[in-house]
């Protein structure tokens, strides 16, 4: 009998370790002394693991609660000392899971700064995720600021912050 306790013991936490190890890659999770609120950190996942020098497919999230505006444009900005590259024909806009066409996008690699534009604008109110696949991580690892803006449609656009990915590279 302890025998069979014992073998269910370890059987139990090699089944609960699996969930975790495969979510390790993503957030929301624990960052701290980061300089970023935690309500202005937005989610990810990197569903290669985030390796250095690695390919990997950048899943980054805004939720519907943060688009209280419509959209026209989706402006991410990262760290200079980011190394990594885009493939700006692989960038996808999914709203509610489903894909929606785009008009442009622009990697402005010395300004370190991405523009995507949708073909018409993603209605206020929705979640979006923000697909970016044939990612080339940066050779060395470290922790690397993702921040998000706006802009709404209309003659006179208001960019506004969303929020930041907090995307470790290893």
């Amino acid at each position: 009998m302890r025998r069979f306790l014992s073998t269910l013991a370890v059987t139990g936490f090699l089944l609960a370790g699996v969930p975790a190890i495969s979510w390790a890659q993503s957030l929301p999770g624990l960052t701290l002394f980061s300089g970023v609120k935690g309500e202005n950190q937005l989610p990810f996942r990197l569903d290669f693991g985030g390796q250095s020098n690695g390919w990997d497919r950048y899943r980054l999230k805004i939720s519907n609660k943060k688009l209280k505006t419509a959209v026209a444009q989706f402006v991410i900005s990262y760290p200079e000392y980011y190394k990594g590259t885009f493939d700006t024909k692989s960038v996808e806009v999914k709203v509610r899971g489903k894909k929606i066409p785009l008009s442009e996008v622009k990697w402005d690699k010395e300004n370190h700064v991405i523009e995507i534009y949708p073909q018409e604008a993603v209605p206020a109110g929705n979640s979006v995720e923000l697909v970016f696949s044939n990612v080339k991580n940066p050779p060395s690892g470290g922790m690397f600021y993702f921040n998000c803006s706006i802009q709404s449609p209309g003659d006179v656009p208001l960019a506004r912050y969303v929020g930041t990915w907090i995307i470790s590279i290893s």
